[in-house]
This record gives structure tokens, C-alpha cells and sequence, in this order.
């Protein structure tokens, strides 16, 4: 789960990883599910890099690995899929990287083609195109620990044998088995010659029934369905009880972030506010003061401080995926999204769809109905991303009082936010009927998803996540959001009279406030307002550093406080159009520029845009004339 850093064209995927040539070039492959991510976090740690491969919106990572000899060997990991038939995006560039037809990226010197050892008869398919490539490759079957623990087997040596290739019985998530890998890495392992011929690559029947012979001459034995997995998929996956709970589970994560959030963004706050003291004592009062605390500070600072909350977010997020619980949550949904004309499989973009829209504008590049994918597009950004989450509870925090609803279960504050998560499904939705019965309509395709067993998460694997995301959103921070607070602090400064900084409202950014406010007066906001509304095409979370910026320029607010100084400018019911605004704006040219390239025209993203805005308009217009 990548954020939107990475929509931009990327001319190389690999130099930036190290400055000293790797031994080896090695591709990751494997059917979604196998642990291959897993492997992947393990094999390199830290040592990442995410981009887009050359001309393309496929994200890719790519990563480091020391090896034992004191050489590197780079690694690829690419996009999880079951063949090479390269019928949709994914399966072309996978394709292309293996064959050496993407510029930009070398061919890969190896393969490590990823199995789940637990379901060896249907992923071992994609073993038959990956060595008829001809590359060395290293058959890694994963899952080593639920395999034996479930009473299933399988030799080794034997498959190794038939395949002509070496094998691998590891367990990613504890570390067991990882010699042998580190050992192909090397070079270590002598290279076989298949023992059977392999089959016709674009007959699926002929590789399933390779397949099958291939697991029986190795003694495959599948493992007992996990017990666990049966007991709870009857409760969660059962036609009432299971949206009751996934309602409960969203309740409780909610919830949660408010709570537990509240003392670490006290924390970050405060050190923000104590680095600013320390770097305004260090300097004379002058213009560079003013930009570096009033401008850099106040502005970056503002929306850093809510980083606490965007991690818990994605901490929750990352559980429930890891668990194997979103994938039946995807299973649940596709009932709803049968109703508005979609499948399953677009339930799953959405859902990424929280974190950021630009990556699962990427992923649906895996739906095949290219009406449903352009549906899927349009709707994405509905889904309230985590670059709304800074916007929702400054507001929130200013207008709701902290009260109980249902005990220490749900607050107020948890359940406006709820509120706004759901506002934008439902207009997703409704967006999706309207589209999927008119200009997109079609035929309805059957959702097929591949159950994982549950897991528990590792906390290495969360970890990883979470230093990946707050590496993305500190890096918006110091780039986006940094790039519009010094270019504030400059509209705010000119232009100069007699030497001196004009006062705010006659400033060219308070010029550009007023120029935007009669339009925006209905809705009840100010000219300042106006301006965190330019800015925030940016991005959605600058219009916290510009209100930061803006009332921090004013002799009084550092006194009060931003949440004091926006209740003084805002009613209630404007406080609330401006929540419902967020929440159905576009406000976003990352996203913009990535349906564009995703649709190939400016006519769905214009019509996107335009929609979007026409609808958050009109939402923020009613709910400022019925709230007072």
C-alpha cells in the first residue's frame, strides 16, 4: 500500500538503491497471498525504494539485499499474479520484466518465484511459464510452519528433481529456511535440466494436469483446512453477523484513533513548538526569522502533528490485511456492489482507497471489464483518503464536544468521523449506480478471490509499513506541504510598502481570498477559507498548514490557538460544509494527473473533477443553510 509520491514517471527503477553495482539482478514473483511481500520486507528491511517503472503508473518496489560474499544483489518485486497470460497491466509488465522488454529495467540474472506450500497443487501453475524462460530460478515454497502444523508434507528433493530447479521450504514470517535463499542470492546453487518436459504454456488445462503430476511424483500431501479459519469464516462471513461485525470493527478502529492519538500528537506538538523556540532564539529578529517560524514552522508543523493519527490508521489497516480479514471483508461487500452494477473486485481498490486514491486508481488495472474499471476510477476518490484525516479532526476537535454516545465505546468525535467515512461511500455508491445504468453500463462478471487462512500479523511486517508511510507523509511534508507554506509566507509579505509587510488582508494572498469569496460566502466561509481551498489542490492536508500559517500571522492567535481562531471565523454550519466539502472534493492533481494517464484522456478526470466539485458545492451549500 504506496501513496501518491509515487505517481510521477520514474526514468530508472534500480541506481538509486546503492552507490556500488549489485551482483545480481533478482525478480520476485508470485500468485497474491504466497508471502512473496513478505519475503520481500525480510530479505531487504530498510532498504527500499518505491517508483513507477518507466512510462508507466505500475508501482514497483525494489530493494537491497548484503549478501554473505560482501556483495548486493537488487531485488524486484513484482506485481502478484497467477499467469503470464498478460491480459491485464500487471501481467504485461511482469512479462516484459522477465523478458527483458521494459525500458529502463535490465532482465532479471534470477528468478524467486514464490508458492504457497500450503495450496502447492493450484499456485504451482505459474511455475510452468516462469521456467520456460530459461532463467535460473529458486522455487520457494512458503508457508513452511502452516504446512507441517496442519499435517500436510512434501519432498523436497524430489520436486526440486522434476523441476529441475532448486527448492526452498521457508517460513517468511519466522526466518526459517532463509540459508537456502541467501544461498541462490549468491550464486551458490548449481543449475539442473528439467526431467519432464513442460507443458504448452497457453494450454490451462494441459499446466493443470502438469501441475497435479508435478505435486504428486513430490509426495504432496495438502494440509488439513485450518481449524481456526473454518470456525471464524461461519461467523464472519455469515450473511448477517458478518456486516454486523465488520460495522463494530470500524466503529472500534475509530474510536481508538481518537484516543489513543490525543497524548502522541501532544507529544509532537509540543516538540515542534520547542525546536521553533530553540531556532527563534538562535536567530535575530529579520525577514529570514519570520519565514523560518511563521512560515516553515507554523505551516509544516501544523500538519506533521497529525502524523500519530494517519500511523494508528494505517497500523489498523495493515492488521486487518495482514490477518487475512479485509480479503473476507471484500467477499461481504461484493453483495453490496452486485447492487450498483460493480463486483467484488472493485470493493478492494475502494478499500486501499482509504489510504490514498492513486494507488488503487493503479490496481484496477487487474479488473477486466473495462467499463467497471473506468467505474471504479471515477468513484475512487469518494473514499475518504488519510490526507483528509488532518482536515476532519481539526474541525471536528474545534466544534464537537468530547462526549460519550455509547459509553467509552463511541464519542461524538468518533462518530462525525464515522459519519464522513460513510457520507463518502455513499456517494461513491450512489456515484456508481448512476454511471453503471447510463453511460457505463454492462454486464456483470463473476468475483472469484482466493480465501488466505488467518494470520497473525508480525510485528517486523507492521513495522515496515509504518516507517514506509511515515517516510511518504513526512516527505509530502517536507516537499508539498513546505513548497505552499514558503509560497504563502511570501504572498503574505507583498507587496512591500516603505519597507514594511502589508497587513494580511491587503497582502497579494489576502487579495486572492477576497477575489474567491463571494463564490464561496454561501457556503459560509471567509476569504481565508478561499485560500486553504486553492492551496489544497496541492493537497488535501495543505489547507491545515495554510490556516496554520495564515491565523499564526495574526497578533492574538498564537494565544488561542488554530482550533480557537477557526471557531471565531466559522459557525457551525459552515464548520460542517466545509467537513462535507473535504469530503466529496477531488481536491487532489496527484489524483488527477493519475486517471488521466490510467483512462489515456482528459475527459474522465475533467468530468471527474467538475462532478466531484458540483457535488461538494451543493452538499456544503445545504448543510450551511439548515445547520445554524
Amino acid at each position: 500500500m504506496s501513496d501518491c509520491h509515487g505517481c510521477g514517471e520514474a526514468t530508472s527503477v534500480l541506481p538509486a538503491l546503492s552507490k556500488g553495482p549489485a551482483h545480481a539482478v533478482i525478480a520476485i514473483i508470485g500468485p497474491p497471498n504466497s508471502g512473496k511481500s513478505t519475503l520481500f520486507n525480510r530479505l531487504t528491511g530498510l532498504r527500499q525504494k518505491v517508483a513507477n517503472f518507466p512510462g508507466v503508473t505500475v508501482e514497483q518496489h525494489s530493494g537491497r539485499v548484503k549478501l554473505d560474499s560482501g556483495r548486493d544483489a537488487l531485488l524486484i518485486d513484482l506485481p502478484g499474479l497467477y499467469s503470464l497470460a498478460a491480459r491485464s497491466e500487471d501481467e504485461q509488465i511482469t512479462h516484459d520484466v522477465l523478458k527483458g522488454l521494459r525500458p529502463g529495467v535490465p532482465r532479471p540474472d534470477g528468478v524467486l518465484l514464490i508458492l504457497d506450500s500450503t495450496n502447492l497443487g493450484r499456485h504451482l501453475l505459474l511455475a510452468a511459464p516462469i521456467l520456460d524462460l530459461g532463467l535460473p530460478t529458486l522455487i520457494v515454497l512458503n508457508m513452511a510452519d502452516d504446512l507441517s502444523g496442519r499435517g500436510g508434507t512434501v519432498d523436497v528433493a524430489a520436486l526440486s528433481q522434476q523441476l529441475g530447479a532448486p527448492v526452498a521450504l521457508i517460513s517468511a514470517t519466522r526466518g526459517d529456511g532463509m540459508g537456502a535463499v541467501m544461498d541462490f542470492l549468491d550464486g551458490a546453487d548449481a543449475r539442473k535440466k528439467p526431467l519432464i518436459e513442460l507443458p504448452v504454456i497457453n494450454d490451462i488445462p494441459q499446466c493443470r494436469r502438469w501441475a497435479s503430476r508435478i505435486s504428486d511424483g513430490a509426495g504432496y500431501h495438502a494440509p488439513a483446512p485450518p481449524y481456526w479459519t473454518r470456525r471464524l469464516d461461519a461467523i464472519f462471513l455469515h450473511p448477517a453477523a458478518g456486516p454486523f461485525i465488520f460495522v463494530l470493527v470500524v466503529v472500534a478502529v475509530f474510536q481508538t484513533i481518537f484516543k489513543a492519538a490525543v497524548p502522541l500528537m501532544f507529544g509532537v506538538k509540543a516538540l515542534i513548538d520547542w525546536s521553533g523556540n530553540v531556532v527563534g532564539a538562535l536567530l535575530p529578529d529579520s525577514v529570514l526569522r519570520s519565514l523560518l517560524i511563521e512560515g516553515v514552522w507554523q505551516g509544516v508543523g501544523a500538519v506533521v502533528v497529525f502524523l500519530p493519527q494517519i500511523l494508528l490508521l494505517f497500523l489498523f489497516i495493515g492488521v486487518l490485511e495482514d490477518s487475512g480479514y479485509l480479503a473476507r471483508a471484500a467477499l461481504i461487500a461484493d453483495r453490496t456492489m452486485a447492487k450498483v452494477g460493480l463486483q467484488g473486485k472493485s470493493f478492494i481498490p475502494l478499500l486501499s482507497a482509504y489510504a490514498c486514491a492513486v494507488p488503487p486508481i493503479m490496481s484496477t488495472r487487474t479488473i477486466e471489464n473495462k467499463r467497471d474499471r473506468i467505474a471504479t476510477i471515477m468513484i475512487a476518490p469518494f473514499m475518504t483518503c488519510s490526507a483528509r484525516l488532518p482536515v476532519y479532526t481539526l474541525i471536528i476537535a474545534a466544534f464537537i464536544p468530547d462526549r460519550p454516545i455509547l459509553g467509552a465505546f463511541l464519542g461524538m468525535p468518533a462518530a462525525a468521523m464515522i459519519g464522513l467515512y460513510v457520507l463518502g461511500f455513499l456517494m461513491a455508491v450512489i456515484t456508481a449506480r448512476l454511471l453503471k445504468s447510463s453511460v457505463l453500463k454492462s454486464v456483470r462478471t463473476p468475483f472469484i478471490l482466493e480465501m488466505p487462512p488467518y494470520r497473525l500479523p508480525t510485528l517486523r511486517s507492521l513495522a515496515l509499513r509504518l516507517i514506509d508511510r511515515a517516510k511518504v507523509f513526512l516527505r509530502r511534508a517536507g516537499t508539498v506541504i513546505l513548497g505552499v507554506a514558503i509560497a504563502l509566507w511570501i504572498l503574505a509579505h507583498l507587496p512591500v510598502k516603505d519597507g514594511k509587510a502589508p497587513p494580511l488582508e491587503a497582502s497579494i494572498m489576502g487579495q486572492i481570498g477576497h477575489a474567491v469569496e463571494p463564490a464561496i460566502r454561501p457556503l459560509g466561509f471567509n476569504w481565508k477559507i478561499g485560500v486553504g481551498l486553492i492551496t489544497s489542490l496541492a493537497a488535501r492536508e495543505v489547507i491545515v498548514g495554510t490556516l496554520g500559517t495564515i491565523y499564526g500571522m495574526e497578533p492574538d492567535a498564537k494565544s488561542e490557538g488554530l482550533q480557537q481562531a477557526i471557531r471565531r471565523d466559522l459557525t457551525l454550519g459552515g464548520a460542517v460544509a466545509l467537513l462535507i466539502f473535504f469530503a466529496f472534493a477531488m481536491q487532489c492533481m496527484s489524483t488527477v494527473a493519475v486517471v488521466r494517464r490510467e483512462t489515456g484522456s482528459w475527459k474522465w478526470p475533467a468530468a471527474q473533477f467538475a462532478y466531484m466539485t458540483a457535488v461538494a458545492y451543493a452538499g456544503a451549500f445545504v448543510a450551511n443553510q439548515l445547520i445554524h
